[in-house]
């Protein structure tokens, strides 16, 4: 599947105007950051490319982009933490999206196994698990 998106005619478009038209960066991606809808917690910052996006508005499930496999991925497909969407919003220049999420499986987002990919805070210059 190609995406593709509009490009804003002018600043006044691409900061108040109704047409989505995501500014992505030149390897083709945009910051997307999820947190839970019904907590506000972040749950996890990720990268998506125009297919990614679109994806994600299609099906209301979040879809992201691998930097590291270079492949769209669904969140959750194997792991069943898949993310619906309950809204996606985007910031004032639209080059980057929020995603407020509902989790499913056990609710949690990271790779490694924790509810949040921030998991570790910065404690006298080391990192410090901290659920």
């Amino acid at each position: 599947m190609t995406a593709t998106f509009p490009t804003a005619p002018d600043s006044h478009a691409l900061e108040r105007g109704a047409v989505l038209a995501p500014s992505f960066d030149a390897n083709g991606l945009i910051a997307a950051v999820a947190t839970h809808a019904a907590t506000g917690e972040v749950l996890m910052l990720a990268w998506m490319n125009a297919e990614a996006l679109q994806a994600t508005l299609d099906t209301g499930e979040a879809h992201y982009f691998s930097r590291s496999r270079q492949a769209l991925w669904k969140k959750g497909e194997t792991s069943g933490q898949v993310q619906k969407v309950v809204e996606l919003r985007v910031d004032c220049d639209q080059d980057a999206v929020w995603l407020k999420v509902d989790p499913q499986g056990d609710g949690g987002a990271c790779h490694v196994g924790f509810r949040s990919c921030f998991y570790r805070v910065v404690e006298d210059g080391k990192l410090v698990e901290r659920p």
